[in-house]
């Protein structure tokens, strides 16, 4: 059996926003498998959803800029919020956006090897940074996306960089109309555009977790299925941007809004600062002795 660490239950609780007992005793059940940690507690209903991308680590910023026929999207991390702040950063991440829109490279690996206009790779240009700021910078991810003559670019920028988001319109050539659906991704974060677009594994994963959340509530077993379907179609609706509430206008979904306006939604992107990265080790003990003294 495996040894269950404070550290896996500290993560776990951050995940789930379960308490430190319950979520020892999934650990525990599981054999210390963190998914299956977290489709334990779910199934007891101790956890509403898993979280396994909220946890906001790395400081830094996104970034979005566009011309006439592409845009770009990117992360750009940093050790501390005090360097992301930093005009010399804020530059920076400027000219990384320039170069990735005007060269367009397929990958990471290819954008950091691209001459920059001082002749410098942008490696280079990355690293002469970091010794003039004073600590590790990187480039994480971007995107880079393309439009016609029919299409629309929306893009957002949040809290000060910590959400960047792109989206590409199809049927408009109306960029605000873009803007206000970016503006409802960064607020509330769809996986997917359409119902349509999860996969049937994803669909049999959560059918499984809700089935269980049902039994373990006692529910009669001639009930179970049509109560899990609803549930399920409940989930989907609020993973898929087509079918949310629009934040604007919250008596019409986004799919409603867009094709009021002749559009239907291509793509987008939404990338948050630090998502998915983990966060410096905390103190967990003294979390635990001072939730002890209260």
């Amino acid at each position: 059996m495996a040894n269950v660490t404070a550290q896996m239950v500290k993560e776990l609780r951050e995940k789930t926003g379960a308490g430190m007992m319950d979520c020892k005793k999934a650990l525990v059940e599981v054999d210390g498998d963190m998914d299956q940690a977290i489709d334990y507690l779910r199934e007891k209903g101790i956890a509403k959803a898993a979280k396994k991308s909220d946890r906001i680590a790395t400081e830094g910023m996104t970034s979005v800029v566009s011309n006439d026929k592409h845009a770009v999207v990117l992360e750009i991390n940093a050790e501390t919020d005090f360097v992301a702040k930093n005009d010399q950063f804020i530059q920076l991440v400027k000219d990384i956006s320039n170069q990735i829109l005007t060269v367009r490279p397929d990958n990471l690996d290819e954008a950091l090897k691209t001459e920059m206009p001082n002749g410098q790779s942008l490696q280079d240009y990355i690293n002469e940074a970091i010794q003039k700021i004073g600590e590790r910078i990187s480039l994480r991810r971007f995107e880079v996306k393309e439009k016609v003559a029919d299409h629309a670019f929306g893009e957002y920028i949040h809290m000060g960089g910590r959400i960047g988001v792109l989206v590409v319109l199809e049927g408009t050539s109306d960029d605000a109309i873009a803007k206000d659906v970016a503006m409802h991704v960064a607020a509330i974060n769809p996986k997917y555009i359409s119902r349509n677009d999860v996969s049937q594994d994803e669909i049999a994963h959560e059918r499984k977790i809700l089935t269980e959340q049902a039994l373990n509530e006692g529910k009669p077993a001639n009930i179970v299925e049509k109560m899990v379907e609803g549930r399920l179609t409940k989930y989907l609706s609020e993973i898929s941007l087509e079918d949310q509430p629009f934040v604007k206008n919250p008596d019409v979904t986004v799919g409603q809004f867009v094709k009021e306006k002749g559009a239907t939604i291509k793509s987008f992107v939404r990338f948050e600062v630090g998502e998915g990265l983990e966060k410096k080790e905390d103190n967990f003990v003294e979390e635990v002795m001072n939730q002890v003294k209260k």
